[in-house]
């Protein structure tokens, strides 16, 4: 549910009973279990159930936020207020994720979360700069987005040298797509830099994917990463890549729509 954390409450093996952190990364899927005993401290059941009660709540309004935003016309009251939510439930869910990853551990989810945490903040950055302005933060972000890179570039480098061709049970390839999309991230901040900022259709499209991939990255994690909370019969089905699909689907006309809707608005001006 998480860019590359998802939870779940279920009995623990071998005497232990309580909250269970599930991680899969966007990519892929693998489980990984981290259980408190019975016997824990109740300080640490209690921010152990806070946590997983944020990503969770996170996760939901972060996916149900999204598919409005995308749904509302752009630009309306409505898409602007599910656009705000969707930024507030993503930085929860995505923060959590990050912050827990690493304790399981789950080092490729933690980098998961950190580069879905920049895609939401510089998409959202996008529209609230002026256009055409710049200040500090591309500067920040273009670090972050080479952070990024080099991370996951080392991950993926230890997890092809590993004998069992893995690390934290996550092949190399996530590691790399990752790793590539962080890259063209961080080329998009560089060219805003150049350019002293942007305005019209590359402002426009630059908020666009960042927002979709982001969206992209929990939705996959969930129907994906996440499948035993699906009935058995759907568990490893096509159906579960509908929802990918689709949003990749919309991200495609939107992006083409406001080139083609541009190019035409300027012809008529023109003419």
């Amino acid at each position: 549910m998480l860019p590359g954390v998802a939870c779940v409450t279920r009995a623990g093996a071998s005497g232990t009973d309580g909250p269970s952190t599930s991680l899969a990364p966007g990519l892929g899927s693998y489980t990984v279990v981290l259980e408190l005993s019975a016997d824990s401290p109740a300080v640490v059941r209690a921010a152990a159930a806070l946590v997983l009660a944020l990503h969770i709540t996170g996760a939901a309004v972060g996916l149900a936020s999204g598919a409005l935003a995308l749904i509302y016309r752009k630009g309306s009251a409505l898409h602007r207020r599910a656009g705000d939510w969707f930024v507030v439930s993503m930085l929860v869910m995505a923060g959590v994720g990050a912050a827990v990853a690493p304790f399981l551990p789950q080092r490729g989810s933690a980098v998961a979360g950190a580069f879905t945490l920049y895609l939401v903040v510089t998409g959202w950055m996008t529209m609230r700069r002026k256009p055409g302005a710049i200040g500090p933060f591309e500067t920040f972000a273009l670090l972050y987005a080479a952070s990024v890179v080099a991370a996951d570039l080392y991950f993926g480098w230890q997890a092809v040298s590993s004998p069992s061709g893995e690390l934290d049970g996550l092949p190399a390839a996530p590691h790399f797509i990752f790793a590539a999309l962080a890259a063209l991230a961080g080329f998009g901040d560089l060219r805003v830099i150049r350019r002293r900022g942007i305005t019209g259709v590359p402002r426009l499209a630059r908020h666009l994917w960042r927002m979709c991939v982001a969206l992209f990255i929990a939705t996959g994690s969930f129907f994906l990463g996440q499948q035993q909370v699906f009935p058995q019969r759907l568990r490893n089905s096509p159906l579960l890549f509908i929802p990918e699909f689709a949003l990749l689907a919309v991200l495609v006309y939107w992006l083409i729509r406001i080139r083609v809707g541009s190019r035409f608005r300027s012809s008529a001006t023109a003419a």
